[in-house]
């Protein structure tokens, strides 16, 4: 058989622009559409699957090189139902926005899930992040609840949009793996987690409360929502006043402190253990 050839040789062909303009916010909001980058990225999409059984994979975008490389995908994406296009290099570096693009760009649907939904589901970790302006860093924090076995990420309506490039970069296909509400403000975030007898600690490195002594008191099993801040500032103390507890991680060396997705990562873990030992809420649930 003859190689194949690419179909989508024009960066000014409509599909290519359409799905070029989704780089923006605006565009993505109107569409409801985002670009998933990169075969993990887009593996995971054509794999995911939504309450009415669809994938969010609706297009995508290979060169003839990855096609081959990743077959594998090609094929999940067009079980998927996603259109499948072949396009040269040039193409897939128009609609890229990565410096070193590796063949493969998805057009998705927006995944975001409804707060209420969530609290529905009885949920026993979460993050939410509340005024986490940096993409990377919230992609990071995705991942990582994700990793620790969290149920939901919650973004609060200050926050980063979920769907920016860098984000969902960052949660290397965790944005595909568990629910995810946005826009949800601070004060109703912590409210309904409450009312879902969830217990809310802000995480905050001037804390009265130590993680370590937490963990000893044996307080960390029960269902938790760690509220996360500002990269730069943190929490303001009127969302700390929020919290059931504002808890610190210690720092047992020189450090002068964690970054944003470090100390994301110590809490969401030390949850993940305190709910799966002896007396934790995973235990009795069997999950």
């Amino acid at each position: 058989m003859p190689p194949a050839t690419p179909e989508l040789i024009s960066p000014r062909s409509p599909r290519v622009s359409a799905a070029r303009r989704l780089a923006k916010r605006n565009f993505r909001g109107k569409e409801r559409l985002f670009l998933a980058e990169g075969p993990q990225a887009v593996r995971e999409a054509a794999g995911h699957r939504t309450g009415d059984a669809s994938s969010p994979l609706v297009e995508l975008f290979a060169t003839v090189e990855a096609a081959e490389r990743y077959a594998d995908i090609i094929g999940e994406a067009r079980a998927a139902g996603a259109r499948v296009h072949l396009a040269d290099e040039e193409v897939i570096a128009d609609i890229s926005t990565t410096v070193t693009p590796q063949g493969l760009v998805g057009v998705c649907r927006f995944l975001d899930t409804s707060f209420q939904e969530i609290l529905r589901a009885r949920p026993r970790l979460v993050a939410v992040l509340a005024n986490v302006r940096d993409p990377g860093n919230a992609g990071t924090v995705l991942r990582c609840a994700d990793a620790a076995g969290a149920e939901a990420v919650i973004l609060t309506d200050a926050s980063v949009d979920l769907y920016n490039p860098k984000a969902v970069r960052a949660s290397v296909g965790s944005l595909f793996h568990l629910p995810v509400a946005v826009g949800v403000p601070v004060e109703e975030a912590v409210a309904g987690l409450r009312d879902a007898g969830v217990r809310v600690l802000a995480a905050d490195g001037a804390g009265a409360h130590d993680l370590d002594e937490e963990l000893d008191a044996g307080t960390m099993g029960t269902p938790t929502a760690w509220v996360f801040g500002n990269e730069a500032w943190g929490l303001p103390e009127e969302t700390r006043a929020l919290a059931d507890a504002v808890v610190r991680v210690p720092l047992h060396g020189k450090a002068e402190s964690l970054n944003l997705a470090t100390a994301a990562a110590v809490c969401l873990y030390a949850s993940a253990r305190a709910q799966r030992g002896p007396g934790g809420c995973r235990s009795v649930t069997g999950g």
